[in-house]
């Protein structure tokens, strides 16, 4: 079955940096799209960033030049680097895939920015 499990949250210093990690299983992780997003407290889940199968990114407005996706398809691990974090980056966060019709969500880490 297809798993999803982050690791890599924590609590940080406003300017500091952490980096998630998202180990898979259970499909063929080399050829789709995976995405990391979160969610803060009272709000919706808003896609942070996403990486394709031939590594191409795309970022939410909020994270893009502080945060890095990146993939390492031997391993079938994302990866997101987050850097110069801030309080409003404080949220759980999630690790996605959508295979066909279904998709498939991490149990998420929580990420804290607080001094």
């Amino acid at each position: 079955q297809v798993q999803l499990v982050e690791s890599g949250g924590g609590l940080v210093q406003p300017g500091g940096s952490l980096r998630l990690s998202c180990a898979t299983s259970g499909f063929i992780f080399s050829i789709y799209q995976m995405a990391w997003y979160r969610q803060a407290p009272g709000k919706q889940r808003e896609l942070v960033a996403a990486i394709a199968r031939d590594s191409n990114t795309n970022y939410a407005d909020s994270v893009k030049g502080r945060f890095t996706i990146s993939r390492d398809n031997a391993k079938k691990m994302v990866y997101l680097q987050m850097n110069s974090l801030k309080p409003d980056d404080t949220a759980v966060y999630y690790c996605y895939v959508l295979l066909g019709l279904n998709d498939y969500w991490g149990q998420g880490t929580q990420v804290t920015v607080s001094s």
